[in-house]
């Protein structure tokens, strides 16, 4: 399943947003070296091609360009994100939040 938002993770469940962050900054710190350089590069490969677009751009398109930017990398790079670092957030939430614990 493909999350948006971090809100619909199951293994999330019932923690507020600042909690959810944490879990999720604490698994993205434990993927393993391949994985982020992967993670990293997507993002990358992403910023690169936009920051192109907008360089190129003249007038109002460096606006639309920015604004795509500001709509687009979350909405990619988010999912991916989640998707990856999943299999830890159960794991990591019971090791930070065990008050929470389901």
């Amino acid at each position: 399943m493909i999350y948006f938002n971090s809100k619909n993770i199951p293994e999330l469940q019932g923690l507020n947003f600042s909690q959810r962050m944490q879990v999720i900054r604490a698994a993205a710190d434990r993927l393993p070296a391949p994985t982020k350089i992967t993670l990293n590069i997507i993002k990358l490969i992403i910023l690169s091609v936009l920051f192109i677009l907008i360089a190129r751009a003249e007038g109002w398109a460096i606006a639309g360009y920015v604004a795509l930017l500001v709509v687009l990398y979350p909405l990619i790079t988010r999912p991916i994100t989640f998707y990856l670092c999943r299999k830890s957030f159960a794991g990591i939430r019971l090791q930070q939040f065990p008050e929470h614990a389901e």
